[in-house]
């Protein structure tokens, strides 16, 4: 009876990796696919019913690898290993998306949003991120450049204009996240922003926009009426 258990359990995770080889997760439902990738960090279990209980809770997928370790461990039995291995997937993706960027990729102004918003995938406290152009437009940094507020303190101004210098940038791109969700700029947001577009302007860099991103959405302090004149200031 246990041998005809165990080649049950075998024959659905079986079927299930099958089904994912010929059609990716477009078919998948949302538990079925958290049901798979446990596989990999649970393999002598069933994981269906771990995977409709972490839905039943978070709701999202991305809530599920959202949540604390500890809770995870705490309420639903998870070892550290199989924890650690939930938090991974959101990390990993937004290395994936990042390593698709070509050395030689030119900032495009329309899609740049979505590029600052994958930077963020996985974060889910404070942070501010970097985009540096040449002269010719080409991307030639691009990354996280302090964990915190960006407005918290002057750590950032200083980093992103020694980077500007450091890279002979002509451009520069910032973007941080509201792990709130609210991507309405704060007065502080504001303030910082004129603040650093006034200092690299006075070593000869155009800072072009400020992003504030969230899970769902991005809001350009250049296209919006929040930053005012700031980014055409003579």
């Amino acid at each position: 009876m246990a041998q005809s258990n165990g080649n049950e359990h075998s024959g659905h995770r079986k079927r299930l990796k099958n089904k994912f080889v010929e059609n990716g997760f477009d078919i998948f439902e949302p538990h079925e696919a958290l049901e798979m990738y446990l596989f990999y960090a649970i393999p002598r279990k069933d994981t269906n019913l771990l995977a409709h209980r972490l839905l039943d809770r978070y709701l999202t997928i991305g809530g599920v690898c959202d949540a604390p370790i500890d809770e995870l461990i705490k309420d639903f039995g998870l070892s550290w290993s199989a924890a650690v291995y939930l938090k991974m997937l959101p990390e990993m993706s937004r290395l994936y998306n990042e390593s698709k960027l070509s050395n030689d990729y030119i900032i495009d102004p329309d899609t740049l949003g979505d590029k600052f918003k994958a930077k963020f995938i996985g974060r889910t406290s404070e942070a501010v991120a970097l985009i540096l152009g040449d002269a010719k437009g080409k991307m030639i940094y691009f990354d996280i450049v302090s964990k915190g507020s960006i407005n918290s303190t002057e750590l950032p101004i200083r980093k992103i204009v020694d980077l500007a210098l450091r890279h002979n940038a002509k451009t520069a791109f910032i973007a941080h996240n509201h792990p709130s969700g609210s991507s309405l700029p704060s007065s502080g947001d504001i303030e910082t922003t004129h603040i650093i577009f006034t200092t690299l302007r006075g070593v000869g860099v155009n800072l072009i926009d400020h992003y504030i991103i969230t899970d769902e959405d991005y809001v350009s302090l250049r296209e919006s009426s929040y930053a005012g004149k700031i980014f055409y200031m003579d």
